[in-house]
């Protein structure tokens, strides 16, 4: 759910209101190439659940999401848009961009689909792709910048800083002990995690209802956020850790929300604990400055 996705639907529930019917968001689930290609699972960007959540924030009716299966990736093009397109949705006009391919082998693409819409009688609109400074917005774009560390670039790419979700669990409590206890992010399978290193982040509790001891739901709280394997202590498990400023909660359990706004430093092994303690407040007092600055939430 880039800036191009955001582009895509604004046409589609632009032509949806004109129309008078409602607009659709049609996604798989999983993604295709875990199918395709079992084991070639791509980093995720964003949930399932938060891509609703994003679709409904821009005005999407109805989020659709089409089970992606060995039976379903063998339809060809002209049964793809018969059986999903027509039959199942109805569809008066669909928007995609311009580089869109579908059916069996992604042998389908735009200028096919409109064949297909003259044929059963929908219109089709091929958005060109949206790109600044000769990049063109797209996943594999800002899943590479997430993977070097450079969370300012996905998030412009994005519209909105890049969102990691988890469950917190419990850790080894070395932050407690050297005075920065840190909430230990467990990520879905596949999340598309930074580059190793320390980032100044927002941390959201993404729970429904309060819940005692905790952050209230939906309130973003600054955050120093280290990733990576804790070289110091010679660590094997690569975490997501994040320290929440001015304030004590507890969280185990909790469904939360790290939304990425700069990265600090990489990650580096210290020669003694005292120097990676006065390194973390040096860390906190660069994420308090950067956020208050830049005043920029998920």
């Amino acid at each position: 759910m880039h800036r191009g996705h955001a582009q895509l639907i604004s046409r589609a529930v632009k032509a949806a209101s004109e129309r008078g019917i409602p607009s659709v968001l049609m996604t798989f689930d999983p993604h295709p190439m875990e199918v395709v290609r079992p084991g070639s699972h791509p980093a995720q960007l964003t949930t399932l659940s938060r891509r609703a959540e994003l679709a409904e924030s821009l005005g999407i009716d109805v989020f659709c999401v089409i089970p992606f299966t060995t039976e379903f990736m063998k339809l060809s093009p002209e049964q793809y848009a018969h059986e999903i397109l027509v039959e199942r949705l109805h569809v008066a006009e669909v928007v995609v961009g311009e580089n869109f391919t579908f059916g069996r082998k992604a042998a389908g693409n735009v200028d096919l689909l409109r064949r297909m819409g003259s044929r059963f009688g929908f219109a089709v609109d091929g958005v060109n792709l949206l790109a600044e400074h000769a990049v063109t917005f797209s996943s594999t774009y800002i899943r590479s910048c997430v993977d070097a560390g450079d969370v300012v670039a996905a998030a412009e790419a994005l519209g909105r800083p890049h969102r990691v979700e988890g469950v917190v669990v419990h850790g080894e409590r070395r932050g407690r002990d050297l005075g920065f206890p840190t909430a230990n992010i467990a990520p879905p399978e596949h999340a598309a995690i930074p580059a190793d290193g320390v980032y100044a982040a927002w941390f959201t509790v993404l729970a429904q209802d309060p819940v005692d001891g905790s952050l209230p739901p939906g309130v973003a709280y600054m955050a120093a956020v280290s990733v990576g394997t804790n070289p110091t202590f010679s660590g094997r498990t690569r975490t997501v850790e994040a320290y929440v400023l001015d304030a004590s909660p507890d969280l185990y359990g909790q469904h939360v929300a790290v939304d990425f706004v700069r990265r600090l430093r990489g990650m580096e092994r210290f020669d003694s604990i005292d120097a990676l303690i006065a390194q973390m407040g040096r860390d906190v007092d660069d994420t308090r400055t950067l956020l208050a600055r830049a005043n920029v939430r998920g």
